[in-house]
């Protein structure tokens, strides 16, 4: 008896986390051919939140890329600004910045 008892544990070390793996994706699919609509509504409803997200994610990218390369220009104009003042050069005294009222939100 104790012999059978521990064949049958070495033959489930064999089997391992693959036999575990496999076991699991035949219990899924044999669900999801039992309750298709189920599984296609969650095919949808997460499948379009993670495209919404995605698109709101590069948007967020797109915006921050945009606003670091209007903070560099402005640093080079400003810095230009400063090295003309500084050189003494008539009429650049004051920095011209743009105007921000006609900018859009």
């Amino acid at each position: 008896m104790a012999g059978n008892g521990e064949g049958e544990e070495a033959g489930d070390r064999t089997l391992g986390w693959q036999g575990r793996v496999e076991d699991e994706w035949r219990r899924i699919k044999e669900n999801a051919e039992t309750y298709p609509y189920v599984w296609g509504s969650y095919i949808l409803v997460y499948g379009g939140l993670s495209a919404y997200l995605a698109y709101r994610w590069r948007k967020l990218r797109r915006t921050e890329d945009r606003v670091r390369s209007l903070r560099e220009r402005l640093r080079t104009l400003v810095e230009a600004d400063d090295s003309a003042a500084a050189a003494g050069t008539p009429g650049s005294a004051a920095p011209t910045m743009p105007n921000k009222s006609r900018g859009r939100s």
